[in-house]
């Protein structure tokens, strides 16, 4: 069926932009952005070819330089429809609005020179963007840690009922994984190079060619357009483009901070369905169209389902540097379009969802005693054990009292459905008089923790604020979603 209107809703929108990403992160990796640092990249070009002595004057760079954002991107289309070439394209619309400079723009260069720095200026600015909102997370989750780190509650392994652990506890293994994650975006933002001024196939030919043979001069060049990028080294050797084993780094980082955020969030949905823990819940929200009691942990599910999808994408550029042929090939440019800038909005989406629910998490500690008052019981079996023969009993003999009670009062859990009855099956038994002063102490919960709570103490002080240090005047931002 054709569309009858031809504006933006008669075309496919990715929901990544048009519902969930920031609007920065939009931005980032929105054509003007790149069309903007394509010009820039030229100015700079020439600015350090000037500097090296090449016939370059400061007219000319002055209106490159004034004329970065005058973008005719009609003219630029029609370009590319005529030369199907995206970089002469712009090339010739930039020198159409420098006719004094028009002589020298891309003076030397590939078109890598712009498409593949601007990639890389892209993402670093990209990873600027998601530190200081993984940092926040972070943040959010550790004063939740530090609010609940005595607080009992029951801990699962096959997700079976296991020993107890603490609120606090279980929050901190979120922020390990986050922390991990905060440390591995740090790395790859530091260790990026810029791909700099390396010719068509890398060699520098081109412009050793324009100073003479004056490698000296060939050397500067790429220093000075890496300087003025704003980076602080430039990958020494490229074919005609950076490694594409850069990007496997780059969306690997990425793909591993959705597996901890999909952890995180199917920890609490799980916690929702036992009604211990839920994410904030909207006063006018419908958790259901169909069922007005429901109160879904949607924003939890939406962060499980982008994380999917950030975790399938470092497949992209994995099969992309394995056929990268010789010095280079061009079936990694439709693919690179999409998986680089889809990878760093999925990103952005998932950490602003999950400051949103880290800020309003709700804990029911009614709910999660009445679990630990349903389990402890058979947990304590072995603390009354040893108080009974402390008392003077046999151990075999409480052992064996103790497994038929605790088998009678299963039966009523899973049989009658009724609540756990062990202890007062053991407070009616003569054999435990002597002990049954101490009950409520043997079945206090705080005792069954053991170091939780100075676990959390210990590694938010040791580990994790020391982490947050560099981002202080960045934490205290809130984040309002659109949907």
């Amino acid at each position: 069926m054709a569309a009858q209107e031809d504006d933006e809703l008669s075309r496919y929108r990715s929901p990544l932009v048009s519902r969930y990403a920031s609007r920065d992160m939009a931005f980032n990796f929105s054509e003007r952005r790149k069309h903007r640092a394509w010009r820039v990249l030229w100015a700079q070009l020439a600015r350090a070819q000037r500097i090296l002595g090449l016939p370059i004057t400061e007219e000319q760079i002055q209106e490159m330089e004034s004329n970065l954002d005058n973008i005719d991107f009609k003219m630029a289309a029609e370009e590319e429809k005529k030369l199907r070439h995206d970089v002469m394209a712009h090339v010739h619309t930039f020198a159409h609005c420098c006719p004094k400079a028009a002589p020298i723009i891309h003076l030397g260069a590939t078109s890598c020179y712009v498409g593949d720095n601007t990639d890389l200026i892209v993402m670093r600015d990209g990873f600027d963007l998601l530190l200081p909102k993984l940092a926040r997370v972070i943040s959010r989750l550790a004063e939740f840690a530090e609010k609940y780190a005595d607080l009992p509650t029951l801990g699962f392994t096959h997700y079976q009922p296991a020993q107890l652990t603490t609120v606090g506890k279980r929050c901190c293994l979120w922020i390990q994984d986050l922390c991990m994650d905060l440390g591995n975006l740090e790395r790859m933002r530091s260790e990026l190079r810029f791909r700099g001024v390396k010719g068509t196939t890398g060699t520098q030919a081109s412009f050793l060619q324009l100073f003479e043979g004056d490698h000296d001069k060939v050397e500067e060049l790429d220093r000075l357009v890496t300087e003025l990028a704003g980076f602080k080294r430039s990958y020494l050797v490229t074919g005609q483009t950076y490694s594409r084993k850069v990007d496997i780094e780059v969306l690997s980082v990425l793909a591993s901070l959705g597996a901890s955020v999909h952890k995180i969030c199917t920890d609490i949905r799980l916690l929702a369905n036992l009604k211990e823990i839920e994410e904030p819940f909207e006063k006018e929200q419908i958790g259901s169209s169909a069922m007005p009691y429901k109160r879904n942990p949607m924003r939890s599910e939406r962060c499980c389902s982008l994380s999917r999808h950030l975790m399938t994408l470092v497949m992209d550029p994995l099969q992309t540097a394995a056929v990268q042929w010789l010095e280079r090939t061009l079936d990694d440019s439709a693919n690179r379009r999409i998986c680089l800038a889809e990878g760093f909005l999925t990103a952005d989406i998932i950490l602003s969802t999950l400051q949103n629910i880290s800020e309003g998490l709700v804990v029911y500690p009614k709910v999660i005693e009445r679990r630990i008052r349903q389990e402890l019981p058979f947990m304590a079996t072995e603390n009354v054990i040893m108080a009974m023969v402390k008392s003077g009993g046999n151990r075999q003999d409480c052992h064996e009292r103790i497994r038929v009670l605790s088998q009678e009062a299963a039966s009523v859990v899973k049989q009658e459905g009724g609540d756990n009855d062990l202890i007062v099956r053991i407070r009616a038994d003569p054999y435990f008089t002597p002990i049954l002063g101490q009950l409520d102490s043997l079945l206090d919960p705080k005792s069954f923790t053991g170091r939780a709570p100075q676990q959390v103490t210990r590694f938010l002080k040791e580990e994790v604020f020391p982490m947050l240090t560099p981002y202080q005047g960045k934490i205290d931002v809130k984040v309002e979603l659109e949907l």
